[in-house]
């Protein structure tokens, strides 16, 4: 049995309903994902989010809607917290019309505009800067909105993090910044990498509010990430988080994880993120098996139904390499 946090009292039984849901669909989804792409259904490269759920699953519940995310290339879990339907998201990974970007950005490349989900993308640490830019565009425009820039661990070697920060802190820009840190880049531990293994403490350089939290428990990940973003909803500026967390399968689809032992694999998965929250669920009798089951086959038909629609779905005509390469202009003036 998961242990429950102490703290959980202030959350009510139905966000913990939520959560569970929400992240049951993500793991489900991405055990999916794995198996389609063995059959080669999915080409390219794909990177799985299974055992960090919780992050995703405590940063929405502690957003609001209009609020903005952005990411790194592990972005499948983000837009189906958000509440995008997963067969968007699988269409997209099968290279067809009817993916979130139209078969054209694949597996590291979702978006989903309504969900305000401003995307994956394929570039270590470039989502930083464009992260800092997004919150500089909802306080120019006068917005209380928030943007969560996640990346992972790697990402934060990249010189182009400390320019933003830096950016970040002067200007007091309503962003929060998450390292997702499953303590490998690609197949290097974070200790081989930097002096630094804290990676919460690089924000203290800049006066940046920062702290580490327990990514594996979603209770966690709420409270820390609400305090960042009231923080910046008060004009008071970022916040750097390091979600300590781990991923249960390699970087990659092509990763042999010969650089990490099974045993230690064993003893993160006892700390299951989703298991956590069904104890909790069902040490407060907020659930019994039948309701286990009834949200198991939720989600199960919702799985079976996206592989379904990116199945039946059609691929891009050719005329579609000519589309989407430069947008229409919309100036309130008129050029000559």
């Amino acid at each position: 049995m998961a242990k429950v946090s102490s703290k959980q009292s202030k959350f009510s039984k139905e966000q913990y309903l939520k959560w569970y849901e929400s992240m049951l669909l993500m793991r489900k989804f991405e055990e999916k994902t794995g198996q389609v792409y063995v059959q080669q259904k999915i080409k390219g490269f794909c990177h799985l989010y299974i055992g960090q759920e919780a992050i995703v699953a405590g940063t929405v519940s502690a957003t609001k809607k209009e609020d903005k995310h952005i990411t790194a290339y592990r972005d499948h879990a983000h837009p189906i917290g958000l509440g995008m339907h997963p067969k968007y998201i699988m269409a997209e990974m099968y290279a067809k019309i009817t993916g979130c970007s139209k078969g054209k950005g694949g597996s590291m490349h979702i978006f989903s505009k309504e969900h305000n989900f401003v995307g994956g993308h394929g570039i270590v640490g470039g989502q930083v800067p464009l992260g800092a830019g997004i919150a500089f565009a909802e306080k120019y425009l006068g917005t209380d909105n928030v943007c969560v820039c996640s990346m992972g661990d790697g990402a934060v070697r990249q010189g182009a993090l400390h320019e933003a920060f830096n950016m970040a802190m002067t200007w007091k820009l309503p962003v929060v910044f998450i390292v997702e840190n499953n303590q490998y880049a690609m197949g290097t531990s974070v200790e081989r990498t930097s002096n630094v293994t804290d990676l919460w403490k690089l924000g203290l350089a800049y006066d940046m509010p920062s702290k580490p939290v327990d990514g594996l428990t979603v209770e966690a990940v709420h409270e820390a990430m609400e305090e960042a973003v009231n923080r910046a909803r008060r004009g008071d500026g970022p916040t750097f988080l390091e979600m300590k967390t781990y991923r249960y399968k390699g970087h990659s689809m092509s990763d042999a994880q010969t650089y990490r032992t099974k045993e230690e694999v064993k003893e993160y998965q006892e700390q299951d993120p989703i298991l956590k929250v069904l104890a909790t669920l069902q040490q407060n009798k907020w659930i019994d098996e039948k309701g286990i089951e009834e949200i198991e086959a939720k989600v199960k038909a919702l799985v079976d139904e996206s592989v379904q629609f990116a199945e039946e779905s059609p691929y891009p005509e050719a005329d579609e390499l000519f589309k989407d390469v430069y947008s229409e202009p919309n100036y309130p003036f008129i050029i000559d």
